[in-house]
């Protein structure tokens, strides 16, 4: 493919008046972890060089260590402030029992103490981190607004809830005259649909609802890294964690091993194209319209560079093209049955 750098696409995050940047950066599993400051940082000016304004994190990244590596660097490089957008996520801030969930004291104390870590006076967007059962709709709905009239963020949304929880909140807050959850950060992929394109999709059109997705790259899986089932040294799932470990484990099932022949026949549809198998995963997403930003991690500025070169690829997708990729993938969820 053409050397020259794409142009980078914005789009509306849902039913709201703020543009990210259709490529976004995260810091989940790299910064403040395997993933030095001085790398963390230089990762990101790449992103913010070819375009990328949104930049996500969560107060669970490395426990809060990834909030201070990307606020050191925005705070080095003197970024004005209306020139990017930052996120956080509530829910894991810690062991003691106040420290979990979304009540309303851990929504209020664990903002408040992103904001400190990220040397920032407000992020644009607050996640809720994960659903949770034990706590009034009520409490999460009005401690989230709280948030945003103290002008801690802008706009509150959802991560990994159901269709019905998210739902469920925008009752809530219509009943009390509140704003309810703009957006919502599901894990999306070639390899991950059925959430995304058939529980949701009444909310896309009914709620506005914008997303901020995950793991394009099915946790690397897309990249072909793992073909020959060895785990190359440095990567993501070389780590010794929880998540790479179940990750890791899974690839030897069966399902893992037909994952993998997958990725092979897609890798031969990404060479007529002249793009990486990364390249083409992305595009992939980006092609959904009901993606508002797809969350790349990257622990090299290459990686940034070469991921945001999918945007190129993502016209080369025609009808034919992505029904070839259907053939292969063969898990389009079914349309979800609507009387209305």
């Amino acid at each position: 493919m053409a050397t020259t750098a794409p142009t980078m696409e914005y789009r509306f995050l849902g039913r709201s008046g703020l543009k990210v940047s259709v490529l976004s950066l995260g810091g989940w599993m790299t910064y403040g972890g395997h993933v030095n400051d001085d790398t963390a940082e230089e990762c990101m000016v790449a992103a913010y060089n070819a375009g990328i304004n949104f930049f996500d994190n969560a107060e669970v990244y490395a426990q809060g260590k990834s909030e201070l590596a990307m606020g050191k660097a925005i705070r080095k490089h003197g970024w004005e402030r209306s020139s990017f957008v930052i996120s956080t996520k509530i829910y894991w801030g810690g062991s003691l029992p106040n420290q979990l969930g979304l009540s309303r004291k851990h929504i209020v104390e664990g903002t408040k103490a992103a904001l400190e870590r990220l040397d920032l006076d407000y992020v644009d967007l607050v996640f809720a981190h994960r659903p949770d059962d034990l706590t009034p709709m009520e409490e999460i709905v009005r401690a989230f607004n709280w948030v945003i009239e103290k002008g801690w963020a802008f706009y509150w949304g959802t991560s990994e809830w159901s269709a019905e929880q998210i739902s469920d909140a925008h009752r809530v807050a219509e009943k009390l005259g509140l704003i309810g959850p703009l957006m919502e950060q599901p894990q999306y992929n070639m390899f991950h649909r059925e959430r995304f394109e058939k529980e949701y999709a009444n909310l896309y059109e009914k709620h506005g609802l914008g997303t901020t997705i995950w793991s394009p790259l099915a946790s690397g899986i897309l990249t072909g890294k793992y073909n020959n089932a060895t785990i190359p040294e440095g990567s993501r799932l070389a780590l010794d964690n929880p998540i790479a470990n179940r990750i890791r484990e899974g690839l030897s099932t069966t399902e893992g091993k037909e994952k993998l022949e997958k990725v092979k026949a897609l890798t031969v549809v990404a060479e007529r194209l002249e793009c990486t198998i990364s390249q083409l995963a992305i595009a992939w997403t980006i092609k959904n319209p009901n993606v508002s930003t797809v969350i790349l991690g990257a622990s090299r500025p290459a990686q940034v560079v070469e991921n945001v070169a999918a945007l190129k690829v993502v016209p080369l997708l025609t009808d034919a093209v992505m029904e070839e990729i259907e053939s292969i993938l063969a898990n389009k969820p079914t349309p979800a049955i609507r009387r209305y």
